[in-house]
């Protein structure tokens, strides 16, 4: 199977080497994905940015790191939450539907609110997108069919932690119904491949890190979250408000730290015997420095290295491959050592292309 790659070209150019800017590359791949309204708000950006010279410049002087830092995304949440919170009424018209003017409307909203824009701009994405708890719990039915074991999940760049309530929700994929059957979170992308052995996965323990990890009792941090799902689709919207009431009456573990620092004291903790301790990590390596992904690679191969059957040990990452054309589920695992990429998939969990384990 041919996996699905996003647009990475300036399409309309003559000049095959041109680079658009990131905002506009990323309103292409918005289109892509089957979001034409933030396709379109995007575009619109792109054209009105020097309506706000702050947001301008600090978007500019990214550079290279443009895409990783994800400066498209920061820049529609924030139009997002001032839409939300009726901020500017044309923009607040233009999300319900009532025109589609777009870069009227988002002109006036740069042009009065470039500080705000600014503080949104210069905060880390908080997604923690549920749609990948689908591909996060693939995974661990594969090593729950090689291994047997229950879990102990660590997880870094945990938001607010919704992913480590993974086995609280319900799951149809590709045919293969697991999960919590009667959860009010109800997960089912459209599935491309076989489906994944169908093996129940157990987790003892989840506990997760965030630098600013997100409280699902404050309704202020509810509202970010809210702010980060594209408004053209409401079903997101849903299912995330579901998941947090799920995270109110069964609280994630979090706790506040660096990834690389937090996750080389968890990898140093005693593991029980026949418990399969794994660290996941969905979008969030893209965020970290060389230096801290050179400090968890350097864990994580000691954690391996002291791996037996018994104490197995995993990592799981939903994440972008290295050229961001693909976003991978890469599983690898000790004491066998192998590194597998088991399906590609949807950036935010919509489809998975199942390779198998």
């Amino acid at each position: 199977m041919q996996p699905e790659r996003f647009p990475t070209m300036y399409p309309g150019s003559d000049d095959p080497t041109a680079s658009p800017s990131e905002l506009y590359r990323q309103s292409l791949v918005m289109r892509a994905i089957g979001t034409p309204f933030v396709a379109d708000l995007l575009a619109a950006v792109d054209r009105q940015l020097d309506k706000a010279p702050l947001s301008a410049a600090l978007i500019r002087s990214w550079g290279d790191t443009a895409a990783s830092s994800a400066i498209a995304m920061r820049i529609n949440a924030a139009l997002h939450a001032l839409a939300r919170r009726g901020a500017e009424p044309r923009l607040a018209a233009l999300y319900a539907g009532e025109h589609d003017r777009f870069d009227d409307a988002v002109a006036l909203a740069l042009a009065a609110h470039d500080e705000f824009l600014v503080d949104w701009l210069l905060r880390v994405p908080q997604t923690n997108e549920i749609g990948r708890a689908a591909a996060l719990h693939a995974a661990l039915m594969v090593l729950a069919k090689e291994y047997g074991h229950g879990f102990e999940l660590f997880e870094i760049g945990a938001s607010a932690g919704l992913n480590l309530n993974l086995t609280r929700y319900a799951y149809d994929l590709g045919g293969v119904r697991t999960g919590k059957p009667d959860s009010t979170v109800r997960i089912a992308p459209e599935w491309r491949g076989s489906p994944p052995p169908d093996a129940v996965v157990t987790v003892a323990e989840a506990r997760g890190v965030d630098l600013h990890p997100l409280d699902v009792n404050d309704p202020a941090a509810c509202e970010r979250l809210a702010s980060f799902i594209f408004a053209d689709q409401p079903e997101r919207a849903e299912r995330l408000e579901r998941a947090l009431e799920i995270g109110r009456q069964h609280p994630p573990r979090l706790e506040v730290g660096d990834a690389a620092t937090w996750l080389a004291e968890r990898l140093t903790d005693t593991q029980a015997d026949h418990r399969h301790r794994v660290v996941l990590h969905s979008m969030v390596l893209q965020y970290l420095s060389a230096e801290d992904r050179a400090r968890i690679e350097a864990g994580v191969q000691r954690a391996g290295a002291s791996a037996t059957p018994d104490c197995p040990f995993a990592t799981i990452g939903f994440e972008w491959d290295d050229a961001r054309e693909r976003v991978e589920l890469r599983l690898r695992s000790w004491p066998d050592g192998r590194d597998r990429v088991i399906a590609h998939c949807h950036p935010y969990g919509a489809w998975i292309a199942w390779i198998g384990g």
